[in-house]
């Protein structure tokens, strides 16, 4: 009796981390560019936790919108992530999958033969995202 409550308690507790760890695509993204670092500029003057290029946050974010606020970072990445992967359906008549929705995001160019370093961290995305899915596969 004793060993299975043990048992039960370890499992759980394994399902809870598992929840604390999952991420949505947005997330992840997130996590991943600048571990949602709100005022994060990056190296090549990218900016927001999804580090946009300036030119294009001017783009596709509302005219007034702040980068250094998560939700409107949010929208601007999603706007620009509405066209990117649009684009990709016309092509390949699909969605793009976890690993090419962040090719798409870091290096567009990169779709159909991602680098080293693009690849890797297309990877390390799709693991966080697929704990999402196995999370919310066990509720």
């Amino acid at each position: 009796m004793r060993l299975r409550l043990i048992i039960t308690t370890v499992a759980l507790g394994f399902e809870v981390s598992l929840k604390v760890q999952a991420m949505d695509r947005w997330s992840a993204l997130s996590q991943i560019e600048t571990r949602d670092n709100d005022k994060a500029i990056g190296s090549a003057g990218e900016i927001s936790r999804y580090q946009m290029k300036p030119r294009l946050w001017r783009r596709y974010a509302r005219l007034d919108a702040d980068w250094k606020k998560p939700d409107e970072a949010l929208a601007a990445a999603q706007e620009l992530m509405k066209e990117r992967s649009a684009a990709f359906q016309r092509i390949h008549n699909r969605a793009p999958t976890d690993f090419e929705f962040y090719v798409l995001w870091n290096a567009p160019a990169q779709i159909q033969n991602p680098r080293r370093v693009v690849r890797e961290r297309a990877e390390r995305f799709c693991r966080l995202v697929a704990l999402d899915t196995r999370t919310a596969k066990a509720d």
